[in-house]
């Protein structure tokens, strides 16, 4: 596939400078990038721009002159990654149903949709125009499906969960598995039925092998617009807002309620029944372990303002001197009372 300098700026919305008919024929990261391929720059990358070996590159306004090609866009990454779509297309498929595929009974199945071979589907579900089921995916019964949703190998989505529209599940991944609840009797645990469900908003997308439990009644909710890495745990009960980012190894205990646009980042666990203000923000392996206002930017365990724990790193770094000079007055002290008592 090749495209002249001149159609990508179209594509983009882009001013081209430089040969507009000069053929681009692949995108790559711009340390990697061939002659005959299309990358990107952006601070503080643009001095690679005269040196890389890419053909063009793709550069923001206002900057200076280059001794190649450029298409001058506001968002550089955006840019890319809208022609990541044009020229990276992924596969597609026939829409049908498999006849290795097992369906229940009273399923709606749009036409447009494509369900693999082995994929096992439950009664009663609801599966909209443009899905795609990937082989050995379970759906239970009585769950709806967005259009547009995808959802890759070995996903697993139990009964009554329900996918907005255009939704990403990757491999491996449990939505609607019981939420972890019991009562402790005569020092026994004794679950606590889990008969809520799972509702997933718009446009949201979900690594490999995450779980997101049902709720123990009601729902639990994960907003439109939110994006869940892989090894993701969000517990029953949880509802979170929209587009919010729980980025690798996050964990959310239950009955947790987070506002819209806030960001968990890697390991950061959270206590369960905390409500979380709208645009929080997260430092990785942070312990929330109380409710957080709005705005809030954390780190550390417990959670703190991220400036408290800066300097509290910074301290750290001082303990070793800080204790030899204790010790060594403790010691001055020691001879400074023997002295005394040999006086007396």
């Amino acid at each position: 596939m090749r495209y002249s300098l001149a159609e990508i700026g179209r594509l983009i919305s882009g001013r081209v400078h430089g040969d507009p008919d000069m053929a681009i024929s692949g995108l790559n990261g711009i340390d990697n990038a061939g002659e005959h391929e299309l990358t990107f720059a952006v601070p503080p990358h643009l001095d690679k721009v005269d040196s890389c070996r890419a053909a063009a590159v793709i550069v923001p306004p206002g900057q200076r002159r280059y001794s190649k090609p450029v298409v001058v866009v506001d968002n550089p990454r955006l840019a890319f990654a809208e022609l990541l779509d044009v020229f990276c297309a992924r596969p597609k498929y026939r829409p049908g149903v498999d006849r290795t595929v097992s369906l229940g009974e009273g399923c709606c199945v749009a036409d447009t949709a494509v369900i693999m071979a082995q994929a096992v589907i439950g009664n009663n579900v609801v599966i909209g125009d443009g899905v795609v089921i990937y082989p050995h995916v379970y759906v239970g019964d009585d769950v709806v499906i967005g259009d547009g949703c995808k959802l890759y190998p070995q996903v697993t989505v139990y009964e009554g969960s329900r996918l907005g529209e255009r939704v990403i599940v990757h491999a491996g991944t449990v939505i609607g598995s019981d939420g972890f609840g019991y009562i402790q009797i005569d020092g026994r645990h004794r679950k606590v039925p889990q008969v809520g469900n799972v509702v997933i908003g718009d446009d949201v997308e979900i690594g490999a092998n995450s779980c997101i439990d049902r709720a123990a009644t009601g729902s639990t909710v994960i907003g439109a617009g939110s994006k869940i890495d892989n090894l993701v745990h969000i517990a029953h009960n949880v509802v979170c807002g929209k587009n919010c980012l729980f980025v690798a190894q996050v964990g959310i205990s239950g009955s947790v309620t987070i506002g819209d646009n806030c960001t968990f980042a890697g390991q950061t666990g959270c206590a369960g029944h905390l409500r979380i203000g709208d645009g929080c923000l997260f430092a990785a392996r942070t312990g929330i372990t109380s409710s957080v206002e709005e705005g809030a930017f954390m780190a550390g365990y417990p959670a703190m303002p991220h400036r408290d724990w800066l300097k509290v790193q910074a301290m750290r770094k001082k303990v070793p001197a800080m204790y030899k000079r204790l010790t060594e007055m403790e010691e001055e002290l020691a001879r400074l009372k023997q002295l005394l008592t040999t006086a007396e």
